[in-house]
């Protein structure tokens, strides 16, 4: 089987490794001083990194449905 360090590595196929990695690691270390704080913290890092997914898709997808439908999450996304 593929390694951690292998899965993280972008391929044609599936581009978005490191994006979703530094997705993780924010959120992982985004804390707040109560349950509430943390995840509006956390929530925040989840959109970012779903933003990024999908400029990544944006740029890379072939299918021009995915391309819209990323165009829209980002769009949308950029505005929460």
């Amino acid at each position: 089987g593929m390694n951690h360090a292998q899965m993280m590595q972008p391929t044609a196929a599936n581009p978005y490794g490191p994006a979703e990695m530094k997705m993780h690691q924010e959120m992982m270390t985004a804390v707040g001083t109560d349950a509430s704080e943390t995840w509006v913290r956390k929530m925040i890092e989840h959109h970012r990194g779903g933003v990024e997914m999908s400029r990544i898709a944006l740029a890379q997808a072939k299918d021009k449905e995915a391309r819209d439908k990323a165009q829209k999450t980002a769009t949308m996304q950029e505005k929460e």
